[in-house]
Parts: C-alpha cells; structure tokens; sequence
C-alpha cells in the first residue's frame, strides 16, 4: 500500500482526504491519504521518519508550508521563489519539496475564465497565497501586478520580492483592471467581510477568489450579479493536488463534477 498525507495544525477542516480518497478509489489504487495533525515541535523528525513507514510523500498547509522548504533537501524553483512549500515528494532518503499553489490557482482560473495578461491584475493581501498567484500570474505572461494590502508595509515588501509587481493603497482603484483576485481571508466563513466597491470595475473583468468556503463569497455574488465572470476558490485546492497524487501514486487523475461534487459533500 502507498501511504501519502496532509499535515497542518490544526488538520481537521482539510478537505484534502476527500480529494484524494475520491482519486484513490477511481482508479482502484491500492493506496490511502490521511489527515495528521502536527505540532511545529514534531515535523522535522516526523519527516525524517515518514519515508520508513511507507509514505511516498505528503502535502503541508497551514503553519508549516516555511518550515517544510527549509527542512526539504531539494525545492523547485517556484518552492524557493514563494518562500514555501505544500507539497513533498520521498525519494531514494532525500525530500523532494515543491509549492503548487500557483500552479492551481492558474489551472483553477484557465478551467473558469479568460484572462487578458495586457490588462492590469490586482491582487488583495499580501500572505503566502498572494506570492504563489503573483509567482504564478508573472510567469503566465501578467505585465501590470498590483497587490494592495490593509498593512501597507507588506504590500511594499511583496512587490520589492517579485519584480515588475507593485504596491498600491488599500480601497485602490479598479479602473482598468482585467483580474481581480482576493487572497485574503476576508469573506471566508467566521471572517470579517471583504468591503469593497465594485462600481469602477471594468463589466469584462475576472474576479476570482481563493475562498472556498462558502463556494461563493460576497465578492464573487457582488461581482456576478454586475455581470463579471467569476470562478470560485475550490478549483485552485483541486488543480494544486494534481502533481502530488502524481508523483505519490503514478497516475494522472482529473479535476471534474464527479471530484468537485466529492470533495464539496
């Protein structure tokens, strides 16, 4: 049997199990995907000791994605770029890390919609999320990334990491604009709501967020209901498990209706 993991503290609101667990069974898998939950304190050894108990590799959210790059032996270079990695691949004793955020988010948001890489891009926060979506969005072609942020200090320091992005003032201007992506947890369910005034934004533009739940934000209802295209967040969560399944199981499974339907019961 394969083993892989998700490990995150706390663990139990992953809805990964489900993705995998739906994977596994479609294509008969002699396999199995569990939830850990893992203290900071515990990772360094238990990573160490995984391999040896069968798992070919695991995913790390939340708070450990730092940590898991500085513990991986080898990291892509879009694991180094966003200072984090989510997924980790064990092989021959050496841990392989990698970060598919961004790759989920792209795949999410070409599956959704069209976007236009002439037209400015703005993105709302600047956490972990907001560096794998501009990482991403820069190497899809973006010209004009712009990142606003209510502490002003890390939208500074978020474009200064990633060249040709720049800093804007919270409540920014939406004139323009081709994408809007909110990376924020603003809007998600037991958070404040994400206020922002729709009314200057183009009626062709992308608004997409990467909040699941609830699978439509106010942001995304606002924005709908003036007509803008909209894709919501629980594609980048399944798009971003595509190369880890892969590199733990050796086969190439597919986001559907059957995966979604999965994953949102």
């Amino acid at each position: 049997m394969i083993l892989a993991a998700v490990l995150g503290d706390p663990i139990s609101h992953s809805r990964s199990p489900a993705l995998h667990g739906h994977w596994l069974r479609h294509h008969g898998i002699d396999g199995a995907y569990v939830p850990l939950r893992v203290t900071a304190v515990v990772l360094p050894d238990l990573l160490r000791m995984m391999p040896g108990l069968g798992f070919a590799g695991c995913n790390v959210t939340i708070p450990h994605k730092e940590a898991a790059l500085a513990l991986a032996d080898t990291a892509t270079d879009r694991a180094r770029r966003i200072g984090a990695a989510n997924t980790l691949v064990f092989a021959d004793g050496v841990i392989h890390a990698d970060n598919t955020d961004g790759y989920g988010f792209l795949a999410n948001l070409a599956a959704g919609a069209r976007w236009d890489p002439a037209r400015p891009v703005l993105i709302l926060g600047a956490g972990g999320a907001a560096r794998a979506v501009i990482d991403a969005l820069s190497r899809a072609g973006a010209r004009d990334v712009r990142v606003a942020n209510r502490t002003r200090a890390r939208a500074d320091a978020l474009a200064h990491a990633f060249p040709g992005t720049r800093a804007v003032e919270w409540g920014p201007d939406l004139q323009g604009l081709g994408l809007l992506v909110n990376t924020t947890a603003l809007g998600m369910v037991g958070q404040p709501s994400l206020d922002i005034d729709l009314s200057e934004l183009p009626g062709d533009a992308v608004v997409t967020d990467i909040v699941y739940t609830p699978l439509e934000t106010d942001l995304l209802a606002a924005a709908r209901a003036r007509g803008n295209p909209v894709v919501d967040g629980l594609g980048m969560l399944l798009h971003q498990a595509v190369p880890g399944f892969r590199a733990w199981f050796g086969v190439e499974p597919r986001v559907d209706g059957a995966l979604r339907d999965a994953v949102l019961e």
